[in-house]
């Protein structure tokens, strides 16, 4: 029968002294476990909703390579596609080199973790962590369950560790993502005597056996094999699903993050493991928040992302975006495509705006730099957040999200089917005392807001001054019958965006 999320994590709290995957086996033992039902009331905690801003990394053995992106290890065993002519034009071919033997130039030689953490400040970050393990299977923890791991090969350090350490030493909350549902079926190859097929390394591809895809409407094969996203065939195993949740429960056990983010197709393990992994998290984190996309969790039992996404309007939920600062890649590559930093910030103020969170990724380099291009682009966000950050951490959405004539859909990479926002776009967030109009661009001599009007509803009660943040001169403003109207000074402290408070 159900039980309550209480009853749950009592009964999973006394597998907790005991070794680790021991203790993720024993809670499979227990006559009751956790349900949807029992976990389906998890309160996003405040210090989240008032964070707005993180900021994570992919960085790990496909670093190296740096070629198109971090789907470098499935492409690079499958003839046909750029990934495997460069791979075998530069490694040779992936019966002799294969993915594993990237390790020792994944080097970290340059990493300074506290470095890090100080410009992940800077530019104004609240949240901050690296991707735990990717689709890759390859573990940035010292981890016990899998040997294949970013203490014992390659940097030879405890990455999620030392970042853990430096990230509270600042004061700021820990972050960690997995990904590594996506390695059941993520290495196949149609040659036999892949590296992925050894046995000796079958803990670290679980390879299968590779299927041809049916040829495309033009009749044109699929290089990528019949990779099925939603329902694998075959199903992952019981073996698989238990390391999976035993991978989370330890990095829970070691390093408590205080967000942890599932990228998709969690779905495809046995809702046992993920109820298991859950229930273990929140009773082992206090405030914890659990991220995830689709529908891999029960909704209510935690917190959704929408990858690379927007929302056309509000929600009534406080939920999540991660997106790229690089284009094209995740990860870091040989060829980036950065965004601009007035992308992002324009970005990070629609999210707010709709009750949202940017998380934002970066991509190091194997030795531990990070490009002087993501820097700079990191610091100009921060350089605007230090201004007008009082507009963005701890508001709350106004009754409108905002106006403006820039279309926006729904949904996760919609990015490319939106325009740049320009001035005429705007957007509202508010404090108890305050009421913020965000300009999404650069304006000219005034800016008119017409969902506001005489009546309208303010903190505080009826408007009395209004002031660009930055600007120490208070603004000159009139009610007119399209809305209030703004006349907006000589100079301005960004041309990306500005923010006028209303008071």
């Amino acid at each position: 029968m159900p039980i309550t999320r209480r009853t749950a994590l009592k009964l999973l709290a006394a597998s907790s002294a005991l070794p680790l995957e021991p203790a993720a086996r024993a809670l499979a033992s227990k006559p009751y476990q956790p349900t949807w039902d029992s976990l389906q009331h998890h309160t996003c905690p405040d210090w989240y909703r008032d964070a707005k801003f993180g900021i994570y990394f992919h960085w790990g053995l496909y670093s190296v390579p740096a070629f198109a992106n971090e789907w470098y290890p499935h492409w690079m065993y499958l003839p046909g596609r750029p990934e495997y002519d460069h791979h075998v034009a530069t490694y040779g071919p992936v019966s002799k080199f294969g993915y594993k033997d990237f390790a020792p130039s994944f080097t970290a030689e340059h990493w300074n973790p506290d470095a890090w953490v100080t410009l992940f400040k800077e530019s104004g970050a609240r949240y901050i962590g690296p991707v735990a393990e990717h689709a890759d299977g390859f573990a940035m923890w010292n981890s016990r369950v899998n040997r294949w791991n970013a203490a014992r090969m390659g940097p030879r350090r405890d990455v999620v560790g030392e970042m853990e350490r430096a990230v509270r030493k600042q004061g700021l909350k820990f972050y960690c993502s997995f990904h590594h549902q996506w390695l059941w079926g993520w290495f196949t190859s149609p040659i036999a005597d892949a590296d992925i097929y050894d046995p000796r390394y079958a803990d670290f591809y679980w390879a299968q056996k590779y299927v041809p895809a049916p040829p495309s409407k033009d009749g044109t094969p699929d290089a990528g094999g019949a990779f099925n996203y939603a329902h694998p065939d075959p199903a992952p195993s019981a073996r698989f699903s238990e390391v999976w949740r035993d991978k989370v429960i330890e990095v829970v056990d070691r390093y408590h993050p205080d967000v942890i983010y599932f990228d998709s197709r969690v779905a495809i393990v046995p809702e046992l493991y993920r109820q298991q992994m859950m229930a273990h998290y929140y009773n082992h984190v206090p405030d914890a928040v659990l991220t995830y996309k689709e529908e891999d969790f029960a909704l209510g039992s935690g917190q959704i992302d929408i990858e690379a996404g927007q929302l056309t309007d509000k929600a009534s939920f406080v939920w999540q975006t991660d997106d790229v600062l690089d284009w094209d890649s995740w990860g870091y590559t040989k060829t980036p495509n950065y965004k601009t930093a007035g992308r992002i910030l324009h970005q990070l103020i629609d999210v707010v705006s709709k009750n949202g969170n940017l998380l934002l990724d970066v991509g190091p380099r194997p030795d531990g730099t990070i490009p002087d291009e993501i820097v700079a682009r990191l610091r100009t966000i921060g350089a605007w957040l230090k201004i007008n950050g009082e507009a963005i951490y701890g508001t709350r959405p106004a009754a409108q999200f905002g106006e403006g004539p820039t279309k926006i859909k729904a949904g996760s990479y919609v990015a490319d089917h939106i325009h740049d926002f320009i001035a005429e776009d705007i957007r509202f967030t508010t404090s108890d005392r305050a009421f913020y109009v965000h300009v999404l661009g650069a304006p000219g001599k005034q800016v008119r807001v017409s969902t506001l009007n005489r009546d309208s509803a303010l903190p505080g009660g009826p408007l009395r001054t209004a002031q660009m943040l930055g600007v120490a001169k208070p603004l000159h403003w009139e009610w007119t019958s399209g809305g209030l109207v703004i006349d907006m000074p000589e100079t301005r402290p960004s041309d990306d965006a500005v923010v006028i408070k209303l008071t």
